[in-house]
């Protein structure tokens, strides 16, 4: 991917500095992405406003980055179909290879790895 500006979904956004999610969050930003942390617990994080749902999110959608376990995000196969985001990270203990497969059948190409990592190597 290029290292353009992205609209970077953060499934599974933490109001906690010390998780890695919310680590992703700011680090989106200060990468000059546009971020919509989703959380169903959550109304903001930091001067973000937080998306309750896959649902809630209306507008075209780069990346999601993906920081639930499988048993939470296997439920969420349908609303990330009707997303069509260009692709999906799974990041580390995130992995879903049932829900990889479901997104490959429908186009959506995904990706093992750490979305710090990517970010911190240009690789994002």
């Amino acid at each position: 991917m290029s290292t353009a500006q992205q609209r970077v979904v953060v499934l599974g956004a933490s109001d906690n500095p010390e998780r890695y999610s919310n680590m992703a969050v700011r680090r989106l930003l200060e990468n000059g992405h546009s971020v919509v942390p989703v959380h169903p617990k959550l109304e903001r994080i930091g001067e973000l406003a937080v998306t309750p749902s896959l649902d809630d999110v209306a507008e075209p959608v780069d990346t999601v980055t993906v920081y639930v376990s499988p048993r939470v995000s296997s439920t969420m196969a349908d609303a990330l179909v009707a997303l069509a985001p260009g692709r999906v990270i799974f990041n580390p203990g995130a992995e879903n290879p049932e829900l990889e497969a479901a997104l490959a059948e429908h186009g959506i190409p995904t990706l093992q790895a750490c979305t710090l990592v990517l970010l911190s190597t240009g690789q994002f």
